[in-house]
């Protein structure tokens, strides 16, 4: 039976011309328009159904219709499916666009379309859309951050001065639940403590962290293998997730992120702009009492909202929080010198001798030091403490370990008087006598290069240009300086105080 069906005067005119012309097939074919098989098929089709001619007078077209065709049923209109919501179960992990066209068809049965053109029909909605929801976001899968590009003033009620506060922004890529809140800064201390705010916001953790490549996000920004910022992939592991950085000039990577952005300007800041903020958790008050409304209002052309798709989408998707918060830490490099001590803000830690020469890692808390070597912790001190060293014992060579300060003056008595001095000094200028070990124990060396009576020489000249320290002493008998008789002293360099970081003329020979 031929797809398109002919009307059913058509048909009448075949019948008639069949028998009452009793032409030809093939001349009724060229009388109708139809092949000269059509023509057979209607007339066999007819004799089947008891049909000649003339037609009975209750048999008009309608009639002939239903008597031809008993089973084809008048067609019926197609049930058009829901594209929105196709989208937003498609972010389900497991969710297949076949499984959602089998519950389509076992709704609307014979009204549903086929699988392919249930596919190609959803297809060119999608394709209709914005940019950003073109993209296939899976449920807990990623969060967008950005920051808005208006800031908000904050003015200081004693002074008058005038600050500008950053708008942070994250919001979640499935269902575009959405986060707002202000900082002064874009620094890196900002960034984390927003980040943290912002996952207690959502409940729970995503897969992945999508940041633009802002200084506090990427070191060093690459389209395929750009450089995270140590803090933010050390706080990324204490919550189990990772950082995907936009791509450099890849506007979709992070079309989620700047429609937020645009919503949170419109729907927030707009709304603020009349306001006058005197501090910056005034500002966060404001912003956290127009989230809910941003949040619950519905999608344009939509019945559901932010919030209904967050908590049917995301919130079961995301993983867990930690029990504990992130704690803030800067990460910085240090390459271990001989003294095995690494600087952090002008304050000295010990770190294992072995490691000397190495290249290690800093972690910096508000409480503590971390020194780290090729992952493991290698040592820890409290940040806060007395003095300018913190050393630990165990970290020293033995033979630091051995030496006292007695034993030291024990040698240098052996040496003569000025060398008692100039170890005398050496232990007592610093905050512990441990710390002139390694300057005490250089000129030990030097007594084993060179004779006792140099050094002891060396020392003298050394005490006479008040320059006492282990490099004044070394370059005195490097330069042979000890066997010269000694000179008189300026009567200026007389009044300068004895100290081993003060250095004489003959340090710079």
């Amino acid at each position: 039976m031929p797809t398109t069906r002919i009307p059913m005067k058509k048909i009448i005119e075949v019948l008639r011309l069949k028998y009452e012309a009793k032409l030809s097939h093939e001349k009724i074919g060229r009388a109708c328009g139809l092949s000269k098989g059509a023509v057979s098929k209607y007339v066999s089709l007819a004799k089947a159904k008891g049909l000649s001619w003339p037609l009975p007078e209750e048999v008009d077209e309608a009639r002939l219709e239903a008597l031809l065709y008993p089973s084809r049923k008048k067609p019926t209109s197609r049930v058009e499916p829901d594209y929105f919501q196709i989208h937003q179960e498609l972010k389900r992990k497991g969710v297949t666009l076949h499984l959602l066209w089998g519950e389509y068809v076992a709704v609307h049965e014979e009204r549903s379309y086929g699988y392919s053109q249930y596919c190609n029909l959803y297809r060119q909605w999608r394709a209709k859309q914005k940019r950003s929801m073109r993209q296939q976001h899976r449920a807990g899968e990623k969060a967008f951050i950005d920051y808005c590009g208006p800031t908000v003033d904050i003015i200081n009620r004693h002074t008058g001065e005038i600050r500008t506060a950053q708008v942070f922004v994250g919001v979640l890529g499935a269902s575009s639940y959405t986060y707002a809140e202000a900082s002064y800064t874009q620094s890196l201390p900002d960034w984390i403590a927003s980040h943290q705010r912002m996952l207690r916001f959502f409940g729970g953790v995503p897969d992945l962290l999508v940041p633009d490549n802002l200084k506090s996000a990427v070191t060093k920004a690459c389209r395929y293998t750009p450089k995270i910022n140590d803090t933010y992939a050390d706080m990324a592991v204490h919550y189990q997730t990772a950082v995907l950085a936009a791509r450099p000039y890849k506007p979709q990577d992070k079309a989620k992120a700047e429609v937020a952005v645009q919503v949170v300007e419109r729907w927030i800041l707009a709304r603020l702009r009349h306001y006058t903020f005197f501090s910056l958790a005034q500002l966060n008050q404001a912003i956290a009492e127009l989230l809910p409304a941003l949040n619950e209002r519905t999608f344009q052309g939509r019945t559901e909202s932010r919030k209904e798709l967050y908590n049917a989408i995301d919130r079961p998707a995301l993983k867990s929080l930690p029990q504990d918060d992130y704690v803030y830490a800067e990460w910085r490099k240090a390459k271990l010198g001989i003294d095995y001590h690494v600087e952090v803000e002008k304050r000295l830690y010990s770190v294992p001798h072995a490691l000397v020469g190495q290249t290690l890692d800093l972690r910096i808390t508000a409480t503590t030091v971390e020194v780290m070597h090729k992952g493991q912790r290698v040592a820890s001190h409290p940040c806060h403490g007395k003095g300018r060293y913190a050393t630990l014992t165990e970290h020293m060579p033995k033979s630091h370990q051995a030496w006292s300060p007695g034993r030291f003056m024990n040698w240098a008595s052996d040496i003569g008087p000025c060398t008692v001095q100039v170890v005398k000094q050496q232990l007592e200028d610093r905050p512990h006598p441990e710390h002139g070990y390694r300057a005490c124990l250089g000129l030990l060396n030097l007594g084993r290069r060179y004779d006792r009576g140099r050094l002891e020489s060396a020392c003298e000249r050394a005490l006479s240009i008040r320059s006492i320290s282990y490099q004044s002493v070394a370059s005195i008998l490097k330069q042979g300086l000890d066997k010269q008789p000694l000179e008189s002293i300026d009567e200026t360099q007389t009044e300068l105080p004895l100290h081993t970081n003060v250095r004489g003329a003959d340090y710079y020979h």
